[in-house]
């Protein structure tokens, strides 16, 4: 290859990984409207112990026995956390009697801020079978890294901070293993027959 030639396209191929990587997180603003290909197989759930919206405990035998789908954010969230609860809250009312056979999880990446009693509140506007899962820090890194669930806390000045994170929804089947991603704003006919799917071929 010519010398003049290669410097640029090693910047190109640089720059298109870069991108790639941006796809994949967000926080107070979406990073990843591409919508993530799903897979069979890959990562599962982790064992772990936390709490949720109501004080009650909550552990991997609780996610388990059905589908489940898992949304990871806070509370402080100023739009893709309360965009994507409503999406969730969207799909649940018109999967009608298939809804009923996925559990749906907010766990928060914020347990220093979101509380049992902060959660419930928060909750509060979207559908009742959401539940949410708090507790220790440790905890819940725990079961972030099973899925490879990114989240950051970042300064956000004046004593305040932010948490840069993931933001899809993750498809589990009944035996917690790894079933697909919904991307944040993915097209609504397309979430739903991912969802439609979940319910009737993730018992295995």
């Amino acid at each position: 290859m010519p010398q003049n030639l290669r410097y640029p396209l090693i910047a190109l191929v640089v720059c298109l990984v870069l991108l790639l990587g941006l796809l994949f997180t967000g926080s107070g603003g979406p990073r990843n409207k591409a919508a993530p290909v799903t897979a069979w197989g890959g990562p599962e759930i982790a064992s772990f112990s936390l709490i949720d919206q109501a004080g009650v405990p909550i552990s991997k035998k609780d996610v388990l026995g059905k589908p489940a789908v898992l949304f990871f954010g806070f509370t402080y969230c100023p739009d893709v956390c309360p965009t994507t609860l409503a999406s969730m809250t969207s799909y649940l009312k018109q999967l009608g009697p298939d809804a009923d056979r996925i559990g749906a999880f907010f766990v928060s990446v914020d347990p220093e801020r979101d509380t049992p009693k902060v959660l419930a509140s928060y909750l509060a506007s979207f559908d009742p079978r959401i539940r949410g899962v708090t507790g220790k820090p440790e905890e819940i890194a725990k079961l972030t890294k099973s899925l490879g669930i990114y989240f950051k806390k970042v300064d956000a000045g004046g004593g305040s901070y932010t948490v840069d994170h993931s933001a899809l929804i993750v498809q589990l089947d009944s035996q917690g293993r790894f079933f697909g991603t919904i991307a944040y704003e993915e097209d609504r006919q397309a979430a739903l027959d991912k969802l439609r799917r979940l319910a009737r071929e993730g018992y295995r």
